[in-house]
């Protein structure tokens, strides 16, 4: 089955919905083109369409269901992770539990049905921002945001990459800190370190990772340095990570602090 066009084409996002039941498929196609931010709506009934109607045209993101017959949402994830110009993912499922499945494949967001106009344009502005965002050192890579989702009391809410100020080992798992709280993630700190180097994340000590946009100020205590982060929250620098820090800082923009 070939891909159906859903709307004309003019400038902005272009969108590609992946849904195997037809009534969802339309209506995520309706709204995403009451959207001034989007430019081109185009839908697919499954995976392997989806990788056929790529192959005609590209596409900025795709927002796609999970659960589908044949080629399912996490499955076409992995394939376009290996695309040499990524689409975005946004997955839209009326399942929560795929959540860390999502974080695993680096999706932008995940919504659940029944989809909200409100969280859908929330959606957008994500995917935009992740595609536009600007950085003021030429030698800073535009990385797209993650929603990344923790659990708390069987509740799965979803926090964004850019919020986190720090992260600290805690066993096997990593514990992020926001500026509104605190949240333990199912990951190594070393897996993070890897996935987010790019996104100016850097190792200060052997048990902490700290965003480095977000560090306002190091100094040296007693032979040792010192970074706050966010309001006056003081991280220690081991002595092995203090000449890579400021290497780094030279080169990263800082967060404006409120």
């Amino acid at each position: 089955m070939a891909a159906e066009p859903a709307g004309p084409t003019t400038p902005g996002l272009r969108a590609l919905v992946v849904d195997d039941e037809a009534p969802t498929r339309a209506e995520l196609a309706w709204l995403l083109e009451q959207d001034d931010r989007v430019g081109e709506v185009r839908t697919a009934a499954n995976g392997a369409d989806a990788l056929r109607a790529l192959d005609q045209s590209p596409a900025d993101v795709l927002f796609c269901d999970i659960r589908m017959p044949g080629l399912d949402g996490m499955e076409l994830a992995r394939v376009l992770a290996r695309f040499a110009e990524r689409p975005q993912i946004v997955f839209v499922t009326a399942y929560e539990q795929h959540a860390v499945d999502a974080f695993d494949v680096s999706a932008t967001d995940y919504l659940v049905k029944p989809v909200r106009a409100t969280r859908l344009a929330e959606a957008v502005r994500r995917v935009v921002l992740a595609r536009g965002g600007s950085s003021s050192s030429a030698s800073t890579p535009t990385v797209p945001d993650e929603t990344i989702p923790v659990e708390l009391g069987g509740v799965t809410s979803f926090v964004q990459r850019s919020d986190v100020l720090y992260v600290q080992a805690q066993g096997d798992y990593a514990r992020l800190h926001t500026a509104e709280g605190s949240h333990l993630l199912r990951v190594s700190l070393t897996m993070l370190e890897e996935r987010w180097a790019e996104a100016g994340f850097a190792r200060i000590h052997r048990s902490t990772l700290v965003s480095l946009p977000a560090i306002t100020q190091v100094r040296t205590d007693g032979g040792r340095s010192v970074v706050v982060v966010g309001d006056g929250i003081e991280l220690q620098v081991s002595r092995r990570h203090s000449r890579d820090l400021r290497e780094r800082l030279v080169r990263l923009p800082r967060r404006g602090s409120s």
